[in-house]
């Protein structure tokens, strides 16, 4: 019995040890690749930002939306180092169809897949008002989508994937919400989570997702309140191996206060950081052991840059369930994944001078 709760012991000390390890490889997201800090005065730079106007059904915007979005200096402008984007009451024509509110939505013209994204901002207020900062997959077939409109479209939402880093509805003042929109939950998705911020419409919060490759994270100031983490990894649940591109919008809704007249969605900076580029003593130094490609489709193969390749390569469940274990007897090994649920696994390759434990990911 003693020997019984000993193996037990020690295989719990083995899960939090690699689960640690794995927390701990986790990238660094602190390289700025992308930012504006809206500091030229007038309407936003032309080099990182469309704006989409065209209705996307010739007639409204998704959602009951009840605004013309504009490229108009009224409805978006920078001032004094932060970018206005301004909702109106007002009778405005547009394509053929006149509507009685105006605002504008921006598409970055700037894509990427992983990393620490960063807005500074302070929200408008009022039942009917809808700011959202967000992302949508590159490859959105989308009419007057940016990314579109350049060629890459191939896949309708919400195929696509999309990332709500914040929305706030004006009915429930001060709530920020972070969500998640896949093939497998989408338009009143299940994938959700927020906080109250007391000060949302009054002070500048900082708005954070952390998008790792297994994982989302959103926080407020810091303050973490959701994760998407799927049990399963393939296309419904996980498109978000491919390129997203940032959208900024304040949208109207028909339940708009009859008293509103104007208000502004303020942005004082959007920045965007991965990991740092490898130097040249990163490249020579590379990791002891390494599996290409992960996420892996079938087969990958596990490379060795230790001296000493003979070893053996473990893979357990991401609850520390015992699969199987890899005799490795060359620098490199192909392994075939095929029959591997999708999800995460656990690897640990051990040899006399590398003890090493990392993660796979199956799609």
């Amino acid at each position: 019995m003693k020997t019984y709760y000993l193996t037990i012991f020690i295989t719990l000390l083995f899960i939090c040890d690699i689960q640690s390890q794995i927390k701990n490889s986790d990238p660094i997201f602190n390289y700025l690749v992308w930012q504006d800090e809206f500091d030229e005065s007038g309407l936003p730079d032309f080099e990182k930002w469309h704006h989409q106007t065209q209705l996307p059904n010739g007639s409204s915007w998704y959602n009951g939306e009840i605004q013309h979005y504009t490229n108009r200096i009224e409805n978006t402008f920078i001032d004094n180092g932060v970018l206005n984007i301004v909702a109106i009451r007002e009778s405005f024509t547009d394509q053929g169809v006149t509507k009685q509110f105006t605002s504008a939505r921006l598409n970055s013209k700037f894509a990427f897949t992983y990393g620490r994204v960063e807005v500074r901002a302070k929200l408008p207020s009022g039942t009917g008002t809808w700011p959202a900062i967000w992302t949508l997959g590159k490859n959105i077939i989308e009419p007057g989508a940016y990314w579109d409109l350049q060629g890459f479209g191939s896949k309708f939402w919400p195929a696509c994937g999309e990332i709500d880093i914040m929305e706030h509805w004006g009915n429930n003042q001060n709530f920020v919400q972070s969500a998640i929109h896949t093939p497998s939950s989408y338009g009143g998705t299940i994938n959700h989570g927020g906080q109250y911020i007391e000060t949302a419409s009054t002070n500048f919060h900082i708005y954070t997702l952390e998008w790792f490759h297994d994982r989302m994270v959103f926080s407020v100031d810091g303050v973490e309140h959701y994760q998407y983490n799927p049990e399963v990894y393939n296309s419904d649940t996980w498109p978000f191996d491919q390129e997203q591109y940032l959208l900024l919008n304040f949208a109207i809704l028909p339940s708009i206060d009859p008293n509103f007249n104007m208000d502004s969605f303020e942005i004082d900076y959007v920045r965007v950081y991965q990991e740092t580029p490898l130097s040249t003593f990163d490249e020579i130094e590379k990791p002891q052991v390494q599996i290409i490609p992960n996420p892996i489709q079938s087969f990958a193969t596990f490379k060795i840059n230790s001296k000493d390749f003979g070893g053996s390569l473990s893979i357990y469940s991401i609850q520390g369930q015992y699969i199987e274990s890899i005799l490795i007897h060359s620098k490199q090994t192909n392994i075939d994944f095929s029959n591997y649920a999708p999800g995460i696994y656990l690897a640990n390759y051990i040899n006399s001078d590398t003890n090493q434990v990392f993660k796979i990911i199956k799609k």
